[in-house]
């Protein structure tokens, strides 16, 4: 099992891999112009996001994980779908370096890991196309090309991601999707069925506590969202009511330190600036944490420190 709380330099705690730590990054994102900025916040704390410094390009619908040590943003659009990744040293504030390749050019894909390995999955390959079942995989420690993973159950772009540091989880996806599906990050395989969202929902945001699954926000039936649903990533199931965002929005992003998981940016009728907050462990509707250094959406988040 992975130990968790904060973290030291290097991503581990104990020798083991480490899931999460206690600054949140967001990276990219849309608004006019294209920003390539990344920033951060202290998640048990709140308050108003700080500079960290800037993406190789001006990205957005990228996806991003992190071993706790190192946070790694993999794909996007940058005129076109990329298939880049590059990555950020989450303890000091600096630009990010490119890294290495995913499998695949491709952008509204989502991302998460386990502490040691990255994977990212879903997504789409041109302006209008249809979704991918791609998922492909790093060692984020290493600087390289991304291998093969598996398949989705679905192909799907717009779809949210997050673990428990064993079990990886893909929820939603364009296609009027509700499908969640599972696969052990440790090992190489296809997706297998979880179950259902509570509602068919797409451009959501997802993370964990390292036990409990949310996803926030969304698309759902055509309307902009604040729902917050949950699961228990260990056991099988459709996912459950959690509470409410402090605002309907989609193409935001999540992250968590653990206990506390934080929602930045999304749109509305606009874009936003919006960062809030829940305890993963407790059901309840989020709070307000502070503002991004500048409104998007189409963003991605991971965590360490």
């Amino acid at each position: 099992m992975l130990k968790r709380g904060l973290i030291g330099a290097g991503g581990t705690l104990g020798g083991a891999p480490v899931l999460f730590g206690p600054r949140g990054v967001f990276g990219g994102g849309y608004d006019n112009p294209v920003p390539n900025v990344i920033d951060y916040i202290t998640i048990p704390t709140t308050g108003n996001a700080t500079d960290f410094g800037d993406l190789v390009n001006a990205t957005y619908d990228l996806a991003a994980t992190s071993d706790g040590s190192r946070g790694v943003f993999g794909g996007g659009f940058v005129g076109q779908p990329i298939n880049i990744t590059q990555y950020i040293t989450i303890a000091t504030t600096g630009n990010a370096v490119s890294s290495g390749q995913l499998t695949l050019a491709r952008y509204m894909l989502a991302g998460t890991g386990d502490g040691s390995r990255g994977v990212f999955a879903g997504g789409s390959v041109s302006v209008g196309g249809a979704g991918v079942n791609t998922i492909d995989y790093i060692t984020i420690a290493s600087l390289g090309f991304a291998d093969d993973f598996g398949d989705l159950t679905a192909s799907r772009y717009f779809l949210a991601a997050t673990s428990d540091g064993s079990r990886g989880v893909f929820g939603g996806g364009n296609v009027s999707s509700n499908t969640i599906d599972y696969i052990t990050i440790a090992t190489t395989g296809n997706a297998i069925d979880f179950g259902d969202l509570v509602q068919t929902t797409q451009r959501q945001g997802a993370t964990s506590d390292g036990s409990r699954g949310v996803f926030g926000g969304g698309i759902v039936g055509g309307a902009v969202s604040n729902t917050v649903q949950y699961i228990t990533i260990a056991t099988t199931g459709n996912a459950a009511d959690f509470g409410d965002l402090t605002q309907a929005r989609q193409i935001l992003t999540a992250t968590s330190d653990g206990p506390r998981g934080v929602f930045g940016g999304g749109v509305t009728s606009i874009r936003l600036t919006t960062i809030d907050y829940i305890t993963i462990a407790t059901l309840g509707n989020a709070t307000d944490f502070g503002d991004l250094t500048l409104r998007r959406s189409d963003l991605a988040a991971t965590s360490g420190g």
